[in-house]
């Protein structure tokens, strides 16, 4: 069973998310929180496998609330979703690089929600369907300047190949087709890249691959 912990100051956002969410086998939400100052207490006390958490909230907004999640080393396993009212939201690549497995604009469809609640579990990054990579690599080119590739040393040059796919947006399924390597085989190479990185996720995975200068925005395969 999913536990999701839902963060959003809106009751009937929350309550339309509970139910859609309630009404799935495999899901079930484990608390609710209505700023991020709640939603830190409630993440440490319930564990939930994913949050979905609002970037605008009193007290404590979803950026900051979700650094304090992802940088406490018990909570891990915890995956946060962002949630935003507007697809080109300036604080989207932002939320990604302070540890978020991904962000959903609101209004997505009710299928898209449930999906991407179990994709993040997978260890999946998410994008709302109506943001491009070319989004991505525009909040990335905006973050900083590419910094030293010393970190990519440890790597070898498929798992570089990889990381750079990885980057600009290719599933594991694309990845196998791009290589001409079988799925397994490509879900290894990602598997590993990430842990000699130190990357939480597919996302983070992403923003490293931007922020070492292996991909640079414009680089869409």
């Amino acid at each position: 069973m999913i536990r999701v912990l839902l963060a959003d100051d809106q009751s009937l956002v929350r309550a339309g998310f509970r139910a859609l969410l309630d009404a799935q086998p495999d899901i079930e939400v484990a608390g609710e929180a209505a700023d991020g100052e709640e939603a830190v207490r409630k993440v440490r006390e319930l564990r939930p496998d994913v949050v979905l958490m609002d970037i605008r909230m009193p007290q404590l907004d979803g950026l900051a609330a979700t650094r304090r999640i992802t940088g406490e080393e018990e909570l891990a396993d915890v995956r946060v979703v962002m949630l935003t009212t507007f697809e080109l939201d300036e604080y989207v690549f932002e939320a990604i690089r302070s540890g978020a497995s991904g962000f959903l604009v609101k209004d997505t469809e009710p299928e898209e929600l449930v999906r991407a609640v179990r994709a993040v579990v997978d260890g999946d990054a998410l994008l709302s369907p109506g943001v491009t990579r070319r989004l991505i690599a525009e909040f990335a080119a905006r973050s900083k300047e590419p910094a030293a590739a010393d970190a990519l040393a440890r790597l070898t040059e498929r798992e570089r190949e990889v990381m750079a796919l990885v980057g600009i947006g290719l599933s594991n399924e694309e990845i196998a087709r791009r290589l001409v390597v079988s799925p397994l085989t490509a879900k290894t190479h990602v598997s590993r890249t990430m842990v000699k990185l130190g990357a939480r996720d597919r996302a983070q995975l992403v923003v490293l691959a931007y922020e070492s200068g292996l991909v640079r925005p414009g680089w869409l395969g």
